[in-house]
């Protein structure tokens, strides 16, 4: 069964009505003399569509009679309007184009912006996929409208009133016959309106929920492959882009409707008043001329009406694309830097303090990962955190770097409460090595060197001869500059974690943070990367986490955690005399390694 979109058109709170495309104005506003140049060009091309039925006229009215020299100067003031008419057609594309794409991009830009920097709860509730969708099948459609439709509107707008005066100056009587179909257009138009724009807001929330769908499975296309979960993936994905494509239908459906009764009436109301003109011409009360200028202006009238239903759908979908990504500008972080941050404190000489700390994930609300956990770890100190699965060890290392904040009680760096730290200040004294590295689709040297642009070649392979990865790099293809794939898929586990290993050292912070960092190693790489990570401790603090007890027997102090509470704290030595959890852990790990070993 299809998953629904995570908020449907009836969902969201925000506004529906086409005053929503009002949000764009701060990011037009840095282009006033591109978007004012722009509107001088449209002005002048509706002026001169205007002006070309009057040249009609002369030229109609003055065809048969002997004024050749007067005819000739006619015909050459319609070149001129034309050659204008190109020129100035011309100029408005280029300037309303470009004004489109360049907003576009910034549009883009600021939402890529805001949600790289949004914590780890935003992402608890909205999909990767579907911001990505925001982000270019959005904006696509924003700079459809500012790039032509609004252009084409607008146009279409001075067209449209310009020509019913010029109508109304041409003949007055004809012009209050067509006026009497107007009402007739507008009913249909806001009628119809309102159905359209709910359907081409459902239609965004599918191709968003396909696009997450897509996205999701596609990450994890060898866990979909290993588990033979190909033809549900590929059903799931089906559902939802046929889902897609009916609600594409639907609104395609009505706007079809919808153009088709507007065109009728406006074309059947302009066939009828132009035979009431003709007859007006057989009786003398019109010229030829005017009646062929008449018929002009109620082809551009009716021309301009038409294409404004067709626009108005337009820009009624770039309103709905425009609320979607609003939604992402405004969306609230929980996690926020202080108006006024306080200068952190300097991580090589700071203790770092949890003081009673509460906290659970928003998504399980009911469960605390950490209950009332006080620690403090000294300046220069090696600290391991071991416990069972689940015991909050990876939610210590989450809420030291700030991705979290505490429910209750605080963590603090120097007795300042990291709150009142600007959450980078903070991040650059730290290095981390997660348990799930994380890999990107450029060679090895940028993976290393990702941690610290500046590092110099020479530094980059110091790290990884440190890291145990310098042999396997240079026997890429490549060397260091081998791609190594999107996630370092051409990469095993345990190189794709020496890599994060390099990146760590080469970013030489005074804060480590090891989050099994070993844990997808061979013995021999493990233990050669364990004497870099010790090297690497003597001379800035780092916290371990880890389930091999092995890798952190040389701990300064062993911390270990059960259900959320410290439950003991020492060495090695002291924490397996002691007996319970520990004692309990260690007897599993080291008397199972020795049967594996016999």
């Amino acid at each position: 069964m299809a998953r629904a979109p995570r908020q449907t058109s009836e969902d969201r709170p925000s506004s529906r009505r086409v005053g929503a495309l009002a949000a764009l104005w701060p990011f037009l506003k840095p282009y006033r003399g591109l978007l004012g140049l722009a509107l001088v060009a449209l002005v002048l091309t509706a002026g001169i569509s205007l002006i070309l039925p009057i040249a009609a006229r002369r030229i109609v009215d003055h065809f048969g009679v002997d004024r050749t020299a007067l005819l000739d100067r006619y015909f050459g003031a319609a070149m001129a309007i034309v050659l204008l008419l190109a020129l100035g057609t011309a100029l408005r594309y280029y300037l309303v184009t470009r004004l489109g794409e360049r907003v576009v991009a910034d549009i883009r830009a600021a939402v890529f912006d805001r949600m790289i920097g949004m914590s780890p709860a935003v992402y608890e509730r909205l999909m990767t996929g579907e911001v990505l969708s925001r982000i270019t099948t959005d904006t696509t459609l924003i700079l459809s409208v500012i790039g032509s439709s609004i252009s084409v509107a607008l146009r279409n707008t001075l067209i449209l009133f310009g020509g019913m005066a010029l109508l109304l100056w041409t003949s007055a009587k004809l012009t209050g016959l067509v006026l009497l179909i107007v009402p007739a257009i507008i009913i249909p138009i806001v009628i119809l309106g309102r159905r359209l724009r709910r359907l081409s807001r459902e239609n965004q929330d599918w191709i968003a929920a396909s696009s997450g769908a897509a996205s999701e499975s596609l990450l994890a296309a060898q866990t979909v492959q290993a588990f033979t979960a190909e033809g549900p993936v590929r059903a799931r994905f089906r559902d939802l882009t046929e889902r897609s494509f009916e609600s594409a239908r639907d609104r395609i459906g009505l706007r079809a409707v919808m153009t088709a009764i507007v065109i009728f009436l406006i074309f059947s109301g302009v066939v009828g008043v132009l035979w009431i003109g003709a007859r007006d011409v057989e009786s003398g009360a019109m010229t030829v001329g005017s009646l062929v200028q008449f018929v002009i202006y109620s082809v551009l009238v009716a021309g301009a009406a038409g294409s404004l239903t067709e626009v108005w759908s337009e820009v009624q979908r770039a309103a709905g694309a425009t609320e979607r990504l609003v939604e992402l500008l405004t969306l609230p972080d929980a996690v926020q830097d202080p108006p006024a941050p306080l200068p952190a404190p300097r991580l090589a000489t700071s203790e770092i303090r949890l003081e009673g700390v509460t906290f659970h994930y928003p998504t399980r609300p009911d469960r605390s990962a950490l209950n009332g956990v006080t620690l403090t770890v000294r300046p220069g100190e090696t600290v391991a955190l071991v416990g069972p699965s689940g015991s909050g060890k990876t939610t210590v290392i989450q809420l030291l770097q700030r991705f979290w904040d505490p429910q209750a009680g605080r963590v603090a760096i120097g007795g300042t409460d990291l709150r009142d730290i600007a959450r980078a200040d903070l991040r650059r004294q730290i290095a981390l090595v997660p348990q799930d590295p994380v890999i990107f689709g450029d060679t090895a040297r940028a993976n290393i060197r990702f941690g610290r642009p500046d590092a110099t070649d020479a530094e980059v392979e110091s790290a990884a001869r440190a890291a145990a990865a310098h042999d396997f790099l240079t026997r890429l293809p490549d060397g260091y500059d081998s791609f190594v794939g999107e996630r370092g898929v051409m990469l095993s586990g345990g190189q794709k974690q020496r890599i994060a290993i390099a990146r760590a050292i080469l970013r030489n912070a005074p804060l480590l943070l090891l989050d099994e960092a070993t844990s997808a190693l061979d013995a021999e790489s493990e233990r050669a990367v364990q004497q870099a990570v010790e090297a690497l401790s003597r001379d800035r603090t780092t916290i371990i986490v880890a389930h091999r007890l092995a890798t952190v027997k040389r701990a300064d102090r062993i911390v270990v955690l059960d259900e959320g509470r410290v439950v003991a704290e020492g060495t090695h030595d002291a924490l397996v005399a002691q007996g319970g959890l520990y004692a309990r852990l260690a007897r599993l790990q080291f008397t199972e390694g020795l049967a594996a070993a016999e």
